[in-house]
């Protein structure tokens, strides 16, 4: 009988072998009648033709198997660094995560960044070393090489026989089926102050003891146990599957929780009709269908908002065995009337959803989290003008699926949409052909800048002192702009006293003063700032809401000039090991591009290790230039770092919104567009 749910990550580099376990797992477990293979683009996780034919993951896939008691809803994620972002949104659902790590190629760049974000949300992580049948697969050097990269504390809980052999087997003598070794017992045991005690003291400690002692480790994040095995061919994942089900945690199904419901939002399907269907992680409480639900997000103009919808239909992501495909059709599970915490369903009747939605009281949530923000952007035109709205449209739809993409119009009626790099724009514009038909035309990949305000500003327009080429604007505003919290992000104020005039005209100004904020004084959206409403009033009847948008975004940009900002570019960690005859150019490269050393070191006999930031906008293209400098040996890892002042000549970017700054000409412009 399933009594518990775990929600499971599968984390790996680049072909370290993540799906391939994923399908082995499926396989091993009864959901899938064959292996699929990522070669023959026929895996399960995998389904889209773009992931078929790239080989790689590019959305968060569910599926779901049982070991014993326990449900496992399995969530396959992307490797490859240009879908950080999505890794790190499937991350805020997970109890655990399976960490995979080549036995040949061993620990790599994405493992690094990885661990780091797994690390940070102190996520408990077992870790499969895959590929043992390979040759040149390592295992006691590799368990060294992992402790000292990563800064874990490993316990081998398995064993190889013949590594590095298409005959590599599990050492049964060393991995039996109560899975602990003289040695592992000792582990445990020294890192358990009650257990040291009961043996000092002469108590028997059990393999019930260990294990409870073991997992508990595992949550804390002390200890990351380890299974050997080839995914390929299905060696030690028996022994994972256990270690999946005794040493990460899960949640008991509580069918009688009389908590409100609460839930994230993780990933946003389409599908008859482009229905938008939410892929919901719940915490707490049941949903049921045909129950009105409130949900929190962050929108397109980085405003919070609440929304109230009803849920119409509810879909557990559960096991489901595998059968033959005549039969499939036939054997669908019904929709059920109700999930709970713990589960992961699919729900529709949330036509205003986005990714990073939060169901419930967002209080103590994970809603405020902030995953690190494209640092580059492109803008994309169509080949044809009949497809620009069709553009538009599909842009928007996927900004549901991954807010951080940001597609805002330009100037020159093209539409900017922000990237983590390359790889992504590829994507992005193979679904545009394949998805919406529409030829796309991208611009040159840019670096994105951004504002901070660096002192305090106000300013207020009174009405009877407003007249434009005979337009009187019956309202008066007062604002005040000042820094916020260092990545705190942008947030509105009210001072003004509520009532003064309706509650529609408050949120219209809160609105266009958070939109105006995306073009600072040198075009780059503004962040870490606090706009603060201090004055408020209106004529009736003659006020109307374009009044306030309006006057808004003017009174806004002139706050802003009067306590001026300063442009920043975001910067990336790194650490790069090079040979010792490449030592002195790579730092003579780094340097001249803008980057920072911090310091060198000596790695090994015959290597260096160079730590510092360099500015996000070179990294892509040192990255590429790396092999040359190096003879082909430097290795790089690098991630998300501290921002930094913009040194010499600040860039400006071309505003797309009129200009507030100019008053006469950017009435003309809202009269030109029908703003006014």
């Amino acid at each position: 009988m399933i009594n518990r749910t775990l929600n499971l990550g599968i984390l790996a580099h680049v072909d370290a072998g993540k799906t391939s376990l994923t399908e082995r797992l499926l396989y091993q477990h009864g959901v899938i009648r064959r292996l699929g293979s990522v070669d023959e683009g026929n895996t399960t996780t995998d389904s889209g033709d773009l992931e078929r034919e790239r080989g790689i993951t590019i959305r968060s896939a569910v599926a779901s198997f049982n070991i014993e008691d326990l449900r496992v809803n399995l969530i396959d994620t992307p490797g490859h660094p240009d879908f950080i972002a999505e890794v790190e949104r499937a991350l805020s659902v997970l109890d655990g995560v399976v960490l995979v790590i080549s036995a040949v190629e061993g620990v790599q760049a994405q493992t690094k960044v990885l661990m780091r974000s797994l690390q940070k949300m102190a996520m408990p992580t077992l870790i499969f070393v895959n590929k043992v049948d390979r040759m040149g697969a390592r295992t006691d050097e590799l368990l060294k090489d992992i402790e000292r990269s990563l800064a874990l504390r490993l316990l081998p809980i398995t064993s190889v026989a013949e590594v590095g052999s298409q005959r590599a087997v599990l050492d049964f003598d060393a991995a039996s089926q109560r899975m602990f070794r003289m040695r592992e017992r000792e582990e445990i045991i020294v890192n358990d102050d009650r257990l040291l005690a009961a043996t000092l003291n002469g108590r028997d400690v059990v393999y019930e003891d260990l294990v409870r002692s073991l997992a508990s480790q595992t949550h804390a994040g002390t200890m990351n146990p380890v299974f050997f095995g080839s995914a390929l061919m299905g060696v030690g994942t028996d022994a994972l599957s256990q270690g999946i089900r005794l040493f990460l945690p899960s949640t008991p199904h509580q069918q009688d929780d009389p908590r409100p419901a609460k839930g994230i939002v993780f990933a946003i399907e389409r599908e008859f009709a482009n229905e938008k269907v939410a892929c919901i992680r719940l915490f707490e409480g049941s949903l049921k269908e045909r129950q009105t639900i409130s949900y929190t997000q962050r929108e397109a103009n980085g405003q919070i908002r609440e929304h109230e919808e009803s849920v119409s239909a509810i879909k557990l992501v559960a096991f489901e065995p595998a059968t033959p495909p005549a039969k499939r059709k036939d054997q669908v599970n019904e929709a059920p009337a109700v999930v709970y915490a713990g589960d992961i369903a699919k729900v529709r009747g949330l036509s205003a959803v986005r990714v990073g939605a939060f169901v419930g009281d967002v209080n103590g949530s994970r809603l405020n989290r902030h995953f690190r923000p494209p640092t580059l952007e492109s803008v994309v035109h169509c080949r044809s003008e009949l497809d620009r709205t069709k553009l538009y449209s599909a842009l928007m739809a996927m900004s549901d699926e991954d807010p951080l993409i940001q597609a805002t119009v330009t100037e020159d009626g093209g539409l900017s949409i922000k990237l983590y790099g390359e790889v992504q724009k590829e994507v992005i514009s193979d679904r545009l052909y394949r998805e919406y038909r529409i030829e796309p035309v991208f611009s040159e990949t840019k670096a994105v800048y951004f504002e901070r305000p660096t002192g305090i500003g106000e300013a207020e327009l009174e009405y009877d002192t407003i007249h434009v080429h005979d337009n009187v604007f019956p309202i008066t505003i007062g604002l005040r702009v000042e820094p916020n919290t260092l990545g705190a992000g942008n947030q509105f104020v009210r001072e003004a006293k509520w009532g003064l005039m309706p509650g529609g005209f408050y949120r219209v100004i809160e609105d266009s003063a958070m939109k105006t904020l995306s073009q600072g004084l040198y075009g780059w959206e503004v962040t870490d700032c606090v706009v603060y409403l201090t004055k408020v009033g209106y004529e009736r009847p003659l006020a109307v809401a374009a009044h306030f948008r309006s006057l808004a975004a003017i009174l806004v940009m002139r706050a802003l000039k009067e306590a001026g900002s300063q442009v920043f570019e975001p910067c990336n960690k790194f650490e790069l090991e090079v040979p010792g005859d490449s030592h002195g150019v790579v730092i003579g490269h780094l340097v001249s591009e803008g980057a920072e050393i911090e310091r060198t070191q000596q790695a090994g006999e015959a290597a260096w290790l160079i730590i510092g930031n360099m500015p996000t906008r070179i990294v892509q293209d040192f990255t590429r230039d790396l092999p040359r400098l190096t003879n082909g040996e430097g290795v790089l890892v690098s991630f998300p770092g501290a921002d930094r002042p913009m040194p010499g000549k600040l860039p400006v970017r071309q505003r797309t919104d009129g200009n507030p700054l100019d008053y006469e000409n950017y009435l003309k412009y809202l009269a030109k567009n029908k703003l006014l």
